[in-house]
């Protein structure tokens, strides 16, 4: 069975999670614009690139196909991996990833738009957060759950709610609420327990940190510098006797002798002995390696170390040895005899999410799509997933055959209209300065490339190619 058989079989697989048959011409349009390599991969330059000699008809039934019809676009991912997570390999590890994604975007009325901080942009600008958890194994990664986070003034605005289509279950939830939410649902559904990799940004809340040992799920996540913990052998002593009224106290006793510390300062205090260089991934160029320390301690509350006695857990240190601090803290539940080579490879597989990302926004237009309603949001992430994921069932197949080419498989896409220019080209869009994250990437592989899904249908005249390695 050639690739373009096998991705048929996928889009007859995912299209029998839509409900009526009439949106699966919606499907197979939609993934294969987005599978192809154009600079904008909104609806319309989408619809004149698969079907030029009728681009407004198409135009307008991808358009009711993303953003009216009603289909779930939790069915969809949960098809997505019915079809890759088979192809996974866990056996030498899988872990659950927490990550979110910002997408700059103007204007009010665009759902779940607010001033609030964009990776993308490094800075806080107005854009939309989306909250995703990805499956990763040492293959590669898929994101499995997304949704998006609604700010508190869109959450209580009922207008803005009605006009872009905001169910009416959806209540304002913070983005670690909204993760642990959507990793409840996967669970309850059968998923593995895994152990999860979140930043700092979710990791620092105490709360959700015991929300995934309450599920019985191992976590390595990262902290700030200034949570507070009980170094090594520093044990307070028992809360005070209960006095037989009100609550029995739980909080550990200090004394000038005993006091938690902020996890900077334990690291500033640890001898240069206790630190040792770390590999923890075969890079492209060069392993990829780092000056690692890894103590036990037990997590002491809030900063002013006011909370019940926590099990001991894993501090893991990385302190480059040119920098005068250290650079990164994780906290992890992984057993005490786990070794640090270890604990600083689980702890650094979170990269994965980064890759998934930036081919997401770069090959398949995770952030291109330009409706303001929340049912079209997200049917266009899922589609966007769904191509992805094909392309990394494919790369996953590759892998597994020893000595595998490269082969190339045509599909016929007919050519754009004369003088055609789509909407959102550089011929009609706005200036936008030395910042464009919505270049198409390059078509040339580098020889020393490293192994990853390429996400691209290449068209060669008036053929498009898949290609899969």
């Amino acid at each position: 069975m050639n690739t373009a058989e096998r991705f048929d079989l996928y889009l007859d697989h995912l299209s029998k999670g839509l409900g009526h048959a009439d949106r699966h011409a919606g499907l197979r349009g939609y993934c294969t614009g987005l599978m192809l390599p154009l600079s904008r991969k909104s609806v319309e330059p989408m619809a004149a690139r698969v079907d030029p000699m009728h681009a407004s008809a198409r135009h307008q039934a991808l358009h009711h196909f993303v953003a009216k019809a009603e289909w779930s676009h939790e069915e969809m991912l949960r098809r997505v991996c019915q079809w890759v997570i088979p192809k996974m390999d866990c056996s030498q590890g899988g872990w659950w990833i927490i990550d979110d994604t910002g997408f700059p975007k103007k204007g009010r009325h665009s759902v779940g738009v607010a001033r609030q901080y964009c990776g993308m942009l490094g800075k806080q600008d107005n854009c939309q957060v989306a909250v995703s958890i990805s499956l990763a194994s040492t293959q590669g990664s898929l994101p499995v759950a997304w949704q998006l986070y609604l700010p508190e003034d869109w959450a209580a605005d009922a207008e803005r709610r009605a006009k872009a289509g905001v169910p009416d279950e959806v209540r304002f939830a913070t983005k670690t609420q909204i993760a642990l939410e959507r990793l409840r649902t996967l669970l309850a559904e059968g998923a593995p327990r895994h152990c999860v990799l979140a930043d700092a940004g979710y990791g620092v809340d105490n709360a959700f940190r015991q929300a995934l040992s309450d599920m019985g799920l191992l976590y390595a996540v990262g902290v700030t510098s200034a949570v507070v913990v009980w170094p090594p052998g520093v044990k307070p002593l028992p809360p005070e006797p209960y006095s037989g009224m009100g609550r029995p106290p739980v909080m550990p006793r200090r004394t000038p002798a005993l006091q938690p510390m902020s996890v900077r300062a334990l690291a500033m205090s640890l001898p240069s002995r206790a630190f040792q260089n770390v590999s923890w991934h075969e890079g492209t160029n060069e392993t990829l390696s780092g000056r690692f320390a890894a103590v036990r301690v037990r997590h002491a509350g809030g900063n002013a170390g006011k909370a019940r006695l926590r099990p001991e857990q894993w501090l893991l240190i990385e302190w480059p040895a040119n920098d005068a601090e250290p650079s990164k803290y994780f906290l992890s539940t992984l057993p005490e005899e786990t070794p640090i080579n270890e604990l600083v490879s689980v702890a650094h597989q979170r990269w994965r999410i980064e890759r998934d990302y930036q081919d997401l926004k770069q090959d398949f237009g995770l952030g291109h799509y330009e409706g303001r309603g929340w049912r079209g949001f997200h049917h266009h992430a899922a589609l966007s997933i769904a191509a992805y994921g094909f392309l990394m069932a494919e790369r996953l197949v590759a892998d597994k055959s020893v000595g595998s080419k490269k082969n190339f498989i045509a599909r016929q896409v007919p050519a754009l209209p004369e003088n055609y220019i789509p909407r959102g080209s550089p011929a009609r869009a706005a200036a936008r300065g030395n910042l464009d994250h919505d270049t198409a990437p390059s078509t040339e592989l580098s020889a020393d490339r490293p192994t990853r899904p390429v996400s691209l249908l290449r068209p060669r005249k008036r053929k498009v190619t898949f290609v899969t390695q």
